[in-house]
């Protein structure tokens, strides 16, 4: 699904000459090629559509990572290239979960995992990711969780 998405959406970009989200679906279909020849000696070559939204979550991340420094070295104009970037990616991604909803998930994981101590940390974390990846922060979920688990 996501893949014939990126050929079409990136075909419509170069006939319509937005040169930014050309750029940018040539990186993700560029990350996603990469993430096929990664699980080739795992033997899951083509990567499947939940696959492909962690790449693009990755994707977001790094980006944020990059503007956020753009921006502490006085490089506004490499940040606002990079947070547009961003929004292009995004709109590719599962609508993020909001506060009240990833609590909910979250509650909801400690009691299909059983969680009880610190240890059991990992055992929540790869429940939310494998039910919401792409649906919601997992730097912000991880300190709720380490929260609950004290």
């Amino acid at each position: 699904m996501f893949r014939d998405r990126f050929t079409s959406d990136l075909k419509d970009a170069m006939r319509a000459g937005d040169k930014l989200k050309v750029s940018t679906l040539r990186l993700v279909t560029a990350a996603i090629k990469s993430a096929d020849i990664e699980a080739r000696p795992a033997g899951k070559d083509p990567i499947d559509d939940a696959s492909i939204i962690n790449v693009l979550a990755k994707m977001v991340k790094q980006r944020r990572d990059s503007a956020e420094q753009y921006a502490k070295g006085n490089r506004q104009d490499l940040a606002d290239s990079e947070l547009k970037e961003i929004v292009i990616i995004e709109s590719y991604l599962p609508k993020q979960m909001d506060e009240a909803a990833t609590k909910v998930a979250v509650a909801k994981a400690f009691a299909d995992t059983g969680a009880a101590s610190p240890k059991d940390m990992g055992k929540v974390m790869g429940a939310l990711k494998a039910a919401y990846a792409g649906q919601m922060d997992f730097g912000k979920v991880g300190g709720i969780v380490k929260d609950l688990l004290k």
